[in-house]
């Protein structure tokens, strides 16, 4: 079942990330990123009615409150990549989450990375550079240079930092309350703190109009499923197991990129893809 549950988390979490890009084209990103926090709260609110709230000591404030600036941080940048890049040339940079936490594991603890996880690490440098390999014929160098001029891969690659300081925050929270209530209560704090922020800097203010109901219940709903299906697969599996699985969100990423946006040279992105995660595999899977 946890398979099945940290599946359908990629899933969702692909399918919100599309719908959010798609919305994008007409709105802008600090509207978007409100909208898709405030459709999610109905479930998220509802799901709260059945949790046991579980006794709350000072380390789970201490985490949480550590936690919020950053992934506020994080969702602007993230959906900003999304606004400015193809999906196919964003996503997959998630990849490096893993991999930014054995830099800071090895800082902060002095932990060493294995065989197993230098190896995960040359691939996912393999798959990045793969994402571009059209440009090899320019130089060898082109691929990488090509990363760093595609504004929303970088803009991805500081996602990815920042949700591995917040995934370890994230873990002393759930360690000190539990999976689903964390889950739910977090985004909801999300959401209330990142409102007046969408307030000032939204170029065209936060009104929902008709027409916009049904697009942003859409992704308000799938964006709500991700983060219940995510928790209640953590609570079932070891936390590296589940988030394995859940990456598998970057290839789905990709499909979506070419069936809804007609996204270019989809195959070689692919390629790069499934390299880069085969790396997050074998990084998360050595710790």
């Amino acid at each position: 079942m946890w398979i099945i549950y940290s599946l359908l988390t990629a899933l969702s979490l692909a399918t919100s990330d599309a719908l959010t890009k798609r919305a994008l084209s007409t709105r802008d990103e600090y509207f978007v990123a409100w909208a898709r926090l405030v459709f999610a709260l109905p479930v998220l609110v509802i799901s709260m009615v059945f949790i046991e709230i579980p006794l709350l000591d000072r380390t789970f404030w201490l985490a949480t409150i550590c936690a919020l600036p950053l992934e506020i941080t994080a969702i602007i940048l993230y959906t900003r990549a999304l606004k400015i890049s193809p999906l196919s040339l964003t996503m997959p940079f998630l990849a490096f989450t893993p991999l930014f936490l054995i830099g800071i594991s090895y800082i902060i603890l002095g932990e060493k990375v294995s065989v197993r996880g230098s190896a995960g690490i040359l691939l996912v440098a393999a798959g990045s550079y793969v994402l571009h390999i059209h440009t090899i014929s320019r130089h060898f160098l082109e691929p990488i240079k090509a990363v760093f001029r595609e504004k929303g891969s970088v803009l991805m690659i500081i996602v990815s930092f920042i949700f591995s300081l917040t995934s370890s925050l994230g873990k002393v929270a759930i360690e000190h309350s539990s999976p689903v209530f964390f889950g739910s209560f977090y985004f909801i704090i999300v959401t209330v703190l990142f409102t007046p922020i969408a307030m000032r800097k939204s170029r065209e203010g936060i009104t929902v109009t008709k027409k916009d109901v049904i697009p942003l219940a859409s992704i308000g709903i799938t964006y709500s499923m991700m983060i219940l299906f995510h928790m209640i697969a953590m609570s079932m599996v070891n936390v590296a197991y589940m988030i394995s699985i859940k990456r598998t969100s970057l290839l789905f990423s990709i499909l979506y990129g070419y069936f809804l946006f007609r996204e270019e040279r989809i195959s070689e992105r692919a390629i790069g893809g499934v390299i880069m995660f085969a790396g997050f595999l074998l990084i998360v899977l050595s710790t």
